[in-house]
């Protein structure tokens, strides 16, 4: 069976493959290999596969190639939209950073305006007291005039009765002329007295008519200072507020935590309250006092805002590189929580306190470099890294805008960039819920 089978399948390949032979001849002899169908079958399927091999091998090479410039252009594309990004961004940034300042300029064009008008609210008060002081001395002159008058009103009828009861004694009588003389005399200086306090209470019934008319227009005057008063007041405070509020910080407690700092004498703004010499207080006096709880609170919301890291610590041009929260470890490839926010700029730019505090650390850390760490009020401490150069020292306290140090890449970095921290009761957040809260008003 086996070896009809084997005769069938050598027919057939003979017909395909016929027994071929190669004839090797030198000098002396002559030889030849054989080559059977089977031998032939086996080397033709050989160089088949080989060559079908090097088609394939040549199809993957030639997609791979092909497919690594897609790649490559694909990735061009995109750092090409990253960069356009990253300079639109930064275009932003820098209109922001236009805008607050032009809304700083506003705001301390305000707080004058404010200064300005509450010393034109307190001379305008004052003179109104004095004013109201020179009518209640009229009014009693007046009185008194009035009463005079009446007096003056009294002895004339008198007299005239005098005269008129006892003319027939006085004239039969050898004084007569003498008695009529001095009742003459007596009516006319009561008639001149008469006259004259008509007179002076015309006169002060003019003056007051003049003050009241004055107090009047005083009153006006005051209710469009206390307007715009008002105004300003609602203009300045409620974007601080709004901004505490927007960082987390609950204004209440952080006011009265600010009040108590300042608590000695003088304070920020210890507020007036008008006297009303034991009487109710007016609705003018109760506005005042409003206007200057106000003005206090607004004062304490500036220095609450200069001790909170309301600002960005770097100035100059700069790009943002990464963000706060989980990232990729640039060295080891794993995933790790980032604590802060990078800002790339050149080697050396200048970097500045975000708020008043005193430096806690400025020197070498593993991983940050040379750092910087500043404690602020409200249990906030803020943390500069990677910095080519420090500027302050432990111990010192700095002011809000003051230079620290300049940028570099000290420490566990990748390329020159600022590492910010804030911390809050020793936990990181987030550090642009307090750059993006003051966008509006610094």
């Amino acid at each position: 069976m086996r070896t009809r089978l084997g005769a069938k399948l050598h027919i057939v390949l003979e017909r395909y493959f016929p027994e071929r032979r190669v004839f090797l001849k030198s000098d002396t002899d002559t030889r030849f290999i054989r080559l059977r169908p089977g031998t032939q079958l086996i080397a033709y399927a050989g160089g088949a596969l080989l060559v079908a091999w090097a088609i394939v091998a040549t199809a993957i090479i030639l997609m791979d190639s092909i497919g690594s410039g897609n790649f490559r252009e694909q990735a061009k594309r995109d750092q090409n939209n990253y960069q356009a990004r990253l300079n639109e961004l930064s275009s932003q940034r820098d209109s922001r950073a236009t805008e607050a300042v032009a809304a700083q300029n506003r705001f301390n064009a305000a707080l004058a305006q404010i200064s300005v008008m509450q010393s034109e609210l307190l001379d305008s008060e004052t003179r109104r007291r004095e004013l109201e002081t020179g009518i209640e001395v009229i009014q009693s002159t007046l009185r008194g005039t009035m009463k005079d008058r009446e007096a003056a009103r009294s002895k004339l009828a008198d007299a005239q009765e005098q005269l008129n009861g006892g003319a027939g004694t006085a004239l039969a009588s050898a004084g007569a002329g003498a008695s009529m003389g001095f009742v003459a005399e007596a009516l006319a200086k009561t008639a001149a007295e008469r006259d004259q306090v008509i007179l002076d209470s015309q006169d002060a019934l003019l003056a007051a008519d003049e003050m009241a008319q004055q107090i009047s227009v005083m009153k006006e005057q005051n209710d469009a200072i206390f307007r715009q008063l008002e105004d300003a007041m609602t203009v300045s405070v409620a974007p601080l507020d709004k901004m505490f509020r927007a960082a987390g910080m609950p204004t209440d407690r952080i006011i009265e935590q600010v009040r108590r700092g300042y608590s000695g004498q003088g304070g920020p703004l210890t507020p007036l309250s008008f006297s009303t010499r034991g009487q109710e207080p007016t609705a003018d006096t109760l506005r005042a006092n409003r206007l200057l709880d106000q003005m206090d609170r607004l004062n304490l919301y500036r220095i609450a805002a200069q001790k909170a890291p309301f600002a960005n610590p770097v100035k100059d041009a700069f790009r943002f590189t990464s963000k706060f929260g989980p990232r990729r470890d640039p060295k080891t490839g794993g995933r790790r929580m980032h604590k802060g926010v990078d800002f790339a700029a050149a080697n050396g730019t200048p970097l500045y306190a975000t708020a008043d505090g005193v430096v806690t650390h400025s020197g070498w850390s593993s991983g940050y470099g040379r750092l910087v760490k500043i404690q602020h009020e409200f249990g906030i401490e803020t943390r500069y890294a990677h910095m080519s150069k420090l500027r302050v020292k432990v111990g010192q306290r700095v002011s809000r805008g003051q230079r620290i140090g300049d940028m570099g890449a000290s420490g566990r970095v990748t390329g020159v960039h600022l590492h910010y921290e804030v911390r809050v009761g020793g936990k990181a957040v987030n550090p642009m819920i307090y750059i993006k809260a003051a966008n509006d008003v610094f």
